[in-house]
């Protein structure tokens, strides 16, 4: 019981920390470009990010049963994922990177995995879960935010040209909140299922070990046979990312809305509709997408048309380094964990 505790509340600290850690997703652009006070803009995030939450169920599948052979998970397996991931998030929010909470679980996961199966790399779903799930997303979700969030922004300039400027800021003023909270809607869709779907895992991995047997009956609602999200997971996510995101994360806030690029409402609209759209059909195909992928993509493609010198390039390096980092570290992280947890048990 101790473990699967443990499991649980690790991967509700992770969620929370997903909450503030990817905020500045829904909310960086709005709060640059003064639309909303901060306090504000993580008003409408959080409650955003917990309507997301309770839709769908493919991302939570993916994570749970898509990547890794679940014959070798355990719940040491599982909290060493989690742990993982939750390292790799604070050190990136300490450092003020927007870095992806998927990739850092995802990776976390497939170290711990690998280490439960005493280095046998074909515990990893490479060809039908890994490549066409995280690895192809991870190149191509950035591209795709930066293309399509450049190609929106130069129609918008074209059918707005024969507006006067105080038009078009007072038009996208009150445009920029809607997609904002469509932004913030279609984080919490991806993002939150990732942590319903590594809790499902650990309850599933108990059940099938017949770790909830001998427990009292009042606890039978932990049996989880099958895997389906279970209605008190999913509860339980959408309210720890909605308060996960009320606190706030303003050193990530601070590189994605100021540093990057200056924005304007009409730049802020492109840039949250572009991301918002990519992150919902890559939910619906059950794509743990990154969503920092995407809003930093999205923002640097609608910043390179208003001014391509604009754009800051020394900060743009450090987060593309972020990136590649990310599931390489978390899974040698994942790894460690599991060898010196697992070895314990």
């Amino acid at each position: 019981m101790l473990t699967l505790i443990l499991v649980i509340l690790a991967a509700v600290i992770f969620e929370y920390s997903n909450g503030f850690h990817d905020a500045a997703n829904a909310i960086a652009t709005v709060v640059s470009t003064r639309v909303l006070t901060p306090r504000q803009a993580i008003a409408m995030a959080a409650f955003f990010n917990f309507t997301g939450a309770l839709v769908g169920g493919a991302v939570a599948s993916t994570i749970g049963k898509g990547l890794v052979d679940t014959e070798v998970v355990t719940m040491t397996t599982v909290l060493s994922a989690v742990i993982a991931a939750f390292s790799w998030n604070i050190a990136t929010w300490w450092l003020g990177l927007p870095s992806s909470s998927s990739h850092a679980l995802i990776g976390g996961l497939c170290g711990a995995a690998l280490a439960a199966a005493s280095g046998d790399w074909s515990v990893i779903k490479w060809n039908e879960g890994m490549w066409p799930k995280v690895v192809l997303p991870m190149i191509a979700s950035p591209i795709a935010g930066f293309v399509f969030g450049a190609l929106f922004m130069f129609l918008l300039l074209i059918a707005l040209h024969r507006f006067t400027p105080q038009f078009v800021h007072s038009l996208f003023g009150k445009l920029q909140i809607f997609s904002a909270a469509w932004m913030a809607h279609s984080h919490g869709t991806n993002d939150a299922q990732k942590t319903m779907g590594i809790i499902t895992l650990a309850l599933f991995t108990g059940t099938k070990a017949g770790s909830f047997d001998d427990w009292p009956r009042w606890l039978d609602f932990l049996k989880t046979p099958s895997f389906v999200l279970p209605k008190w997971v999913i509860a339980l996510c959408a309210v720890t990312m909605a308060a996960g995101t009320a606190a706030g994360g303003w050193r990530i806030i601070r590189t994605l809305g100021h540093r990057v690029v200056k924005l304007q409402p009409v730049h802020g609209f492109a840039a949250e509709t572009t991301a918002a759209l990519i992150i919902q059909v890559a939910s619906y195909y059950g794509i743990p997408l990154s969503t920092t992928h995407v809003i930093s993509t999205s923002i640097m493609g609608v910043g390179a048309v208003k001014r391509f010198s604009g754009i800051r390039w020394t900060v743009v390096e450090r987060i593309i380094w972020a990136w590649v980092f990310t599931l390489p570290a978390t899974a040698l992280i994942g790894y460690m964990l599991e060898r010196a947890i697992g070895a314990r048990h």
